[in-house]
């Protein structure tokens, strides 16, 4: 398969540059990480700038490779990231584009671009992480509107989202796979009760969630009643497989700062440490290639990542938590500095072998739908 870039996409590339490298000086300071309003405002002037100069339809209006490019350089250029836009950029609306009716795009698509809406994510349960398809909460129909009891957690961005993907039971009788619904849950709605949640990082992008008797009009129904298992997998395929990807750029340029550090500390002498980063290094350039196989495949299909998404995912997880080690190693005792960017990294690091599907989901994913072996008993 040809990897390369046509002139076209490299014409993209540099328009692209050149309209970062005049915005990026004019942009305000961040606002410090836990103020989530602030950030909330910060993340939509971003997507909103996206917007008017005509780059907010990369992540799902554009071509897969044109997504590519505009991550990768907005990585390398140190732009903000999504941020609290990142469910309804890279979750949400990629499925809704592909599973909505029209009316659906038109109502939710266009606030998303336009930074005016954020959404968060509310599919994992107390008793319902890692085993998704076991969750619990309960949608019963209603007349014209689903009334939603149950408990969410790790829902992210909920303290300041307006919309939330949510997974729900509407056929507690079906197999566990084929009972679930996935609507779109407007969070103003009566019933609805917020909860923080810290992280071992000090942050606070994650909360509980608490439904009681929410009324979700039967409208905000993506999919078929019943159907959501596999619009959740059309989600997750996007979450596995174009959302890391500008973070497999951040860790490409994190990986060459340790081996500066090391270099300046004495560590660099360590036969053994330079050959773990050596294969970081190998590591990351392989990922970035795949990524590139998965976003060609997916143009090629005109469809999302697909299963090798999951291939991605699962690599990347792991390869992320060696590189934060192999940090920790050459800072020494400033490991444990809070203030030193990368012991904030490496504690959010520990994280995505769970987020986004474990790994072990992960390769059971890999066996069954890539290599054709039979499912565990």
């Amino acid at each position: 398969m040809d990897l390369a870039y046509t002139e076209e996409e490299e014409d993209f590339r540099a328009r692209l540059r050149g309209w970062l490298a005049g915005v990026l000086p004019t942009l305000p300071a961040r606002p410090d990480p836990l103020d989530w309003p602030g950030r909330r405002a910060y993340d939509t002037a971003w997507q909103r700038r996206l917007y008017d100069a005509g780059y907010a339809d990369v992540h799902w209006e554009a071509a897969p490779t044109l997504r590519l490019i505009f991550l990768e350089e907005t990585e390398r250029a140190g732009a903000p990231y999504v941020g609290a836009n990142f469910v309804g950029l890279l979750h949400a609306g990629p499925t809704i584009a592909v599973e909505g009716t029209e009316a659906q795009k038109r109502r939710w698509l266009p606030p998303v671009l336009r930074g005016e809406e954020i959404w968060c994510q509310g599919f994992s349960e107390p008793e319902a992480g890692s085993d998704l398809a076991s969750l619990r909460t309960r949608a019963v129909r209603d007349g014209d509107a689903y009334v939603v009891t149950g408990t969410k957690i790790w829902t992210s961005h909920a303290e300041v989202a307006d919309w939330c993907e949510l997974l729900v039971r509407t056929d507690p009788a079906a197999p566990r796979h084929r009972g679930i619904t996935w609507l779109a849950m407007p969070m103003d709605a009566p019933g609805i009760t917020v909860r923080p949640l810290r992280t071992l990082a000090g942050s606070a992008e994650f909360a509980e969630m608490f439904l009681d008797e929410v009324r979700v009009p039967a409208d905000c129904r993506v999919g078929a009643e019943n159907d959501g298992w596999r619009v959740t997998m059309v989600t997750l395929s996007f979450e596995r497989g174009t959302a890391f990807v500008g973070e497999v750029v951040a860790c490409r340029r994190v990986l060459t700062e340790v081996a500066r550090r090391a270099r300046a500390n004495g560590r660099w002498d360590d036969a053994v440490l330079r050959r773990r980063l050596g294969r970081l290094n190998a590591e990351f350039a392989a990922l970035w290639r795949l990524t590139q196989w998965n976003v060609s495949e997916a143009q090629l299909r005109g469809g999302g990542p697909g299963t090798g998404g999951s291939v991605f995912k699962l690599r990347y997880s792991h390869a992320r938590q060696e590189l934060y080690d192999a940090a920790a190693e050459v800072l020494g005792v400033g490991a444990w500095d809070a203030d030193e960017e990368w012991t904030a990294d490496r504690l959010s690091s520990l994280s995505y072998t769970i987020a986004a599907g474990t790994s072990q989901v992960q390769q059971n994913i890999i066996a069954e739908r890539i290599l054709g072996l039979p499912k565990g008993r």
